[in-house]
């Protein structure tokens, strides 16, 4: 009998969960190792492109996003007086890509994701470092990752004797000359028990400080501070607050609001400072000197959030492409290897794009090395593309100086004049994208999304 192929995914992010599922339904053994004590994703939004969703649909979860997502139609881009310069809504990515976005809080497509793996796949509380990329030319080098876990055992109980999960050879006890799996106690300072592991596929999916992209790459450049940090938030919908998603435009600074099924909406807020800031009292505050005059609904979603509630991140992007995206039997997906800005809406998008390629290509006869291979080849540019178009509209949002705003928003209003789906355009050539395997995404009759183009129709 065959003996079945062991996955570890380095992050329970949405790219590591998609890449989880896909590799689950192709046969393999998987198990998810993520830093944090429970899925418990912060508190955004995410807009789900129709590539997105049609990657999505190969693992049977886009019909469930599209029915949690919320059916607001329009999207305006305004100034912060409150002067709309464009317009778009759902209709013109029908017609123009095939599919609505989608747009859901993120716990909900993490929940969608995780339900679809066994319970014993996901391991909480734990670190992963890569002690081995192995090599998927010789079977007998497979990849070793160390594992450290809280030791919650008595301290007179050894490590190996505790019961522990069996992902199909993916994790065993400790047993006598034993040199790739072993189990050994942690010591009392950091009072954590540390596994080694073996695994025939890693998929570092370990976000934008990557560990694992650090320890393949070592003399790769470290992703650069695009220049602006962002603040996300959500809260129910104020009394009298429009269901029209909006982004504005100031001079260094802009904000988003975006309405969410259930009577939520998130709001999402930049501005071009130095890197490592925060504010003096709470960012609910900082956000209040920034934006609290600005057109509604800001100042009522402002008025609704509590400072505990506000995120406050930088953000950074590529300094420049890898070598690749896999090294020996180590696969890097999402922000581990590709960090982007999020003013095309596609962080996520790629990720779960990178997850249902790597499956893809890493099918249950595949030969690993090439199957790799396959996968940057597909990737690489593709999502190194995606990564500068970003950077270019993020550069825009930058702009401080008045003559350059102005000349800014006449050119978005005289262009959105001529050519009203001027918001999608960016999108082109990255929203319409359609993954390897069969998908229902571009609207088969009997999904929502056919139902949406049959009433524009």
């Amino acid at each position: 009998m065959k003996q079945q192929r062991t996955a570890l995914v380095i992050g329970g992010g949405i790219g590591g969960l998609t890449a989880a599922v896909a590799l689950e339904r192709r046969g393999w053994s998987v198990t998810v190792v993520e830093r944090a004590a429970a899925l418990e994703p912060v508190g955004a939004g995410i807009a789900l492109a129709p590539n997105a969703q049609r990657a999505l649909d190969t693992i049977d979860v886009g019909d469930a996003v599209r029915a949690r997502a919320d059916g607001q139609v329009a999207g305006e881009f305004r100034l912060p007086g409150g002067r709309r310069l464009a317009r778009t809504d759902n209709a013109a990515a029908v017609r123009r890509f095939g599919g609505p976005v989608a747009i859901v809080h993120r716990a909900e497509l993490v929940a969608l994701l995780t339900a679809r793996l066994p319970a014993s796949a996901v391991r909480t509380g734990a670190t992963a470092t890569l002690l081995d990329p192995g090599d998927p030319h010789t079977c007998g080098r497979p990849a070793r990752v160390r594992i450290a876990e809280p030791d919650r055992g008595g301290p007179d109980q050894p490590v190996a004797d505790r019961p522990e999960p069996d992902r199909a050879g993916l994790d065993r006890p400790r047993t006598t000359g034993d040199k790739d799996m072993t189990s050994t106690r942690g010591n009392a300072k950091d009072n954590a028990r540390h596994t080694d592991l073996s695994a025939d596929l890693v998929v570092a999916a370990d976000g934008i400080h990557s560990a694992v992209r650090r320890a393949v790459f070592p003399g790769h450049p470290a992703p650069r501070y695009a220049g602006f940090t962002a603040w996300r938030f959500v809260v129910p919908a104020p009394e009298g607050v429009s269901p029209v998603a909006h982004e504005t435009w100031g001079r260094g600074c802009g904000w988003g609001t975006v309405p969410l099924a259930g009577g939520r909406i998130y709001a999402y807020a930049m501005a071009a400072v130095p890197a490592g800031g925060r504010a003096v009292d709470d960012e609910r505050a900082e956000l209040l000197r920034r934006f609290g005059a600005w057109h509604q609904p800001v100042p009522a979603l402002l008025d609704a959030v509590g400072p505990a509630e506000v995120l406050r991140n930088d953000v950074y992007s590529a300094a420049a492409a890898p070598p690749a995206f896999h090294h020996g039997r180590v696969a890097l997906l999402g922000d581990a290897v590709h960090p982007m800005t999020p003013n095309l809406g596609q962080g996520g998008c790629q990720a779960v794009e990178d997850a249902v390629v790597l499956a893809h290509e890493a099918g249950p006869d595949a030969d690993l090395g090439a199957a790799l291979a396959a996968y940057t080849r597909q990737r690489l540019p593709r999502t190194m593309e995606v990564v500068r178009r970003a950077e270019r509209i993020g550069r825009l949002t930058t702009w401080r100086s008045r003559p350059a705003c102005a000349l800014r928003a006449g050119l978005m209003a005289a262009t959105a004049r001529l050519t009203p789906d001027l918001a999608l355009r960016a999108l082109d050539g990255i929203a319409d994208w359609r993954p390897p395997a069969g998908t229902y995404a571009a609207g088969a009759r009997g999904t929502r999304t056919a139902a949406l183009r049959e009433e524009q129709e």
